[in-house]
């Protein structure tokens, strides 16, 4: 019973912080301008480890960030690129 309070009072309070505008989490690393310029490594040839090592962050956040971004960017017509 006990446990269940817990975790009752605990939801409750996550969702009152969100209702006032706090989100938990780490923040991510990838700043909209590091995703354009990732962008522009890739289109201009740079391999995934590259663009990782330049801009100092994971391979997998730069992976995560390109696959968010390239669906919200290109026209509908043309094939989405295969990162």
């Amino acid at each position: 019973m006990e446990r269940r309070l817990i975790a009752e009072r605990t939801r409750a309070g996550l969702q009152a912080a969100r209702a006032r505008g706090r989100v938990g989490g780490r923040p991510t690393v990838m700043t909209p301008d590091r995703i354009v310029i990732a962008q522009e490594m890739r289109a201009h040839g740079k391999t995934l480890n590259e663009i990782a090592a330049t801009l100092g962050v994971g391979r997998s956040s730069l992976v995560r960030a390109l696959a968010g971004a390239v669906v919200a960017e290109g026209p509908a017509d043309e094939e989405t690129p295969r990162i």
